[in-house]
Parts: C-alpha cells; structure tokens; sequence
C-alpha cells in the first residue's frame, strides 16, 4: 500500500478493517476456548482462564509494546525508502521476539502459583488456573513471534497476510479445542495447549511469507542478529508503550482481584463480558494503529501535512465504526452471552459491564488515535505517561479507596469511564501543546525525539 501518495481515507479503512478483523478473529478463537470449557468443564475451568488474563497482558504487554517500535522504525524506514534500515530492524525484531519469549516462558514456569496466589483466586479455582497459565505462558515464544511478525507487515501497509494466518490458524484453534476437551475428556490444559498449537501454525505462515516476500522486508534466517543501533531505536519508542501496557495490566490485575473477591459468579460474568467488549476495542484499536503507521511513513518521507489529516480521518472513522460494534453488541448481547455460560445471574451482571465499558470507549477512541498519531513521530513517552496517571493511577486509587468502603461490582465499573476520561482529556491537552507535526522536522530521528 502507497501510504505517503494519493488519497487517504479507503487506505486506511482497507488497512483498518483487516487489522480489526485479525484482532477480532483472535478474540473469537480466545473465546471457543471460554465458551468450551463453559459448556463442557464448568464455571469454575472458565473463571479459571478468564480469571488469568490480566496476567498474560502483563507479561505480554512489554514486548507486544516492542514490536509497536519495530512498527514505527520500519514504517519510518520505507517513507525513507532506506533498504537497509528495514532488514536490520527485521531481523532485529525477530530475533528479540524469539528470545522475549523464551524469557516469558520461564518466569512464567517458575511464578505460576505465586501470581494465580496473588489474585486472590478462589480455593475451586485455583488448581486449574495455575495449570492454564504454564501451559499458556510455555508458548510465550511462538506467541511473540507472531506478533512481531505482524508488526512488519503492519510496517508496509499489509494487514492482509497476518489476518489469512490467524484465520488458518484460528480454525484449528477450534478443532484441537474440542479435540483436547470433548475428545480426551481435558479442561483447562486442553484449550492452553490448542491455544498455543494454533499460534505456532501462525508465527510459521508468517516466517515462511517473510522468507519468500520481494519486499525490503524479507527475512534471510542468516541474517539473524540484533542490530544494536536499530535496536536503540526501537526500544527507544517501544519501551515507553510496553511499560505502559504492563502498567496498565497490573491495574487491571488489581480491578480483577477486586473482581475475583466478588465471588465465582462475577468472575465468570466479567470474563463472557471481557470477550465481547473486546471485539469492539480491536475496532478502535486498529484505527490508532493505523495512525501510528501512516504518520509514520508521511513523517519519514517528510510530508507532514497528511500526518495532519491521516488524524482527523482516523478520528472520524474510528468513531463511526467503533460506535456501530457496541450498539450490535448490546442490541444482541443476551444471546451472545448465553454463548458462555446461561446462568442468568452470569448474563445480568455481564451486561452491566457492557454498558459502562462501552459509555468509557467514547473516550478511549480519543486517546488511542492521539496516541498513536503522537508515536508515529516516534514520541512515546507522552501517551505512555498520560495513560499511566490517568488510567492506572486512577484505578489503583479507586479500588484502594472507594471500592473499599463500597464494594460491589457497579462500583468497580464505574472506574473505567472516570479513569478513560481523564487520560483523553490529557493526552488531548498534550497533543494541542506539542503539535509534532510542526515541531518535527523529518530529518530528526526518533532517538532524538
């Protein structure tokens, strides 16, 4: 995709909507593996995977952050037409996702019980939520991986190939879930290990596309090595966003142990509503994303008046599409909840998180395209900050406090609107004070940001 010529608007739509899709497909796969052991294992193997992804996004988060800097680097990279940079950061990236994971892998194996602990799990649940977590985190190599790999296509416009591999992928998913669990009579251990099954069919697809593309992209496995400038640079922006993504994690995981003491039922609630809200985030999501990428290849190629309106299209369109997905989900939302589990104290407590965690996505929409236009220009420290203080300051604040005196499950959603507030308000404030497409000039880099 020519991302610095031509018209903007269908480009990022015809980049938007495959990235949505792929992140919408990955929710679903994770979702067979909810609604699998809802029906067949029970409520307490689905709180038990449920109850386990705040900690897989605190791990996750920090490298998942590293590859949105292989992103920036790379898109920056081909606005620049610059061969050369692009290779190195390839083979960079790859290579610091092989050994992320191996590095998750095993602290992963060794935490297991302390963290499951942590969270204040349910005596019922606590066995199996520690066997789902090593399982889970065991695959952590070939998980990272795939997501690196999608960075760099995401880096030269293709959203495509990712989404065919998560789909591929994806179908399997599905099958060793019901192989594993209906088949040989498995819970938890059997949808953690079709889980990771599935993401090394993916992170394969995706190697041997890279290994075959004519693309500056392609990857030549001799040249696999950390390139330790492109590597400066990549930290450089994605270590703000992964510490920011871990940052936010450990909030959540605080707001999930709140949930957790709740009691099974709203742990079991949380998790079905988790898997539906998401489809919409991934919507928004893929919209700041776009953003990062287009502001990227325009600032690189020094054209910062299409920076300028890349925003204000994704803005627009974001909200369109994002607004669109809740009202579906909620129109059909007691049918889709059933899905996982028809006690129907699970599904009215569902719902009530999806009220309020779609009223918050007015403003997250804000701030996810403000901070991915801002990180286009490879400014990460910012959007990082903002959304430390107001998001995971402000829920810290609250479960310590107000849930405290008040503790029921309305009273722990109620942060997420207050919290997604006041982070767009600041970043919004930021963007308007920093004006990076007027401050930077294209031949400043990154590092120097």
């Amino acid at each position: 995709m020519d991302m610095i010529n031509g018209s903007l608007g269908d480009k990022i739509i015809r980049y938007a909507v495959p990235l949505a899709a792929t992140g919408i497909l990955q929710q679903l796969f994770n979702a067979a593996d909810l609604a699998v052991v809802g029906q067949f294992s029970g409520k307490s193997a689905m709180a038990a995977v449920g109850g386990n992804a705040p900690v897989i996004g605190l791990l996750v988060n920090l490298f998942v952050g590293i590859s949105l800097g292989s992103n920036v680097v790379i898109a920056k990279a081909v606005g620049q037409q610059d061969n050369g940079k692009i290779s190195k950061a390839v083979h960079t990236s790859v290579v610091v996702a092989l050994l992320g994971g191996l590095f998750l892998a095993v602290l992963g194996e060794l935490l297991a019980p302390v963290v499951v602990e942590l969270l204040d799990v349910p005596g019922e649940v606590c066995p199996m939520a520690v066997k789902y977590l090593r399982i889970y985190l065991a695959g952590m190599p070939v998980i990272l991986l795939y997501n690196f790999e999608s960075a760099i296509f995401r880096s030269c416009g293709n959203t495509r190939t990712p989404l065919i591999a998560l789909v591929i992928s994806g179908i399997l998913n599905v099958i060793f879930n019901l192989f594993f669990v209906m088949g040989f009579g498995m819970d938890v251990d059997g949808v953690a290990a079709a889980t990771v099954l599935a993401n090394f069919i993916s992170s394969a697809i995706l190697f041997a596309a890279l290994m075959k593309t004519d693309l500056a992209i392609r990857l030549e496995p001799r040249k696999l090595r950390v390139h330790r400038d492109v590597l400066a640079q990549i930290l450089k922006i994605g270590v703000p966003a992964g510490i920011q993504g871990m940052i936010f994690s450990f909030a959540n995981i605080i707001v999930q142990s709140a949930v957790n003491s709740l009691g099974t039922t709203i742990m079991a609630a949380s998790s079905a509503a988790y898997n539906l809200e998401i489809f919409s985030y991934y919507v928004m999501n893929s919209f700041g994303q776009a953003c990062t990428t287009f502001v990227g290849q325009n600032y690189g190629a020094g054209k910062n008046d299409r920076c300028r309106k890349a925003l204000k299209l994704c803005l627009l369109q974001c909200l369109l599409c994002t607004a669109v997905s809740c009202v579906l989900i909620l129109a059909f939302s007691r049918t889709l909840l059933s899905l996982f589990n028809t006690d129907p104290d699970v599904i009215a407590a569902a719902r009530i998180r999806l009220v309020y965690i779609f009223f918050a996505y007015l403003f997250s929409f804000v701030q996810e395209n403000l901070s991915g236009y801002l990180r286009g220009f490879g400014v990460s420290f910012i959007p990082a900050a903002c959304a430390v203080a107001g998001i995971c300051g402000v829920r810290l604040t609250w479960i310590f406090t107000v849930f405290r005196r008040w503790p029921s499950f309305t009273t722990i959603m109620q942060v997420y609107p207050l919290s997604l507030g006041l982070t767009a308000a600041a970043i919004l404030l930021v963007t308007l004070l920093v004006k990076p497409s007027r401050r930077f000039v294209v031949q400043d880099a990154p590092e120097n940001l």
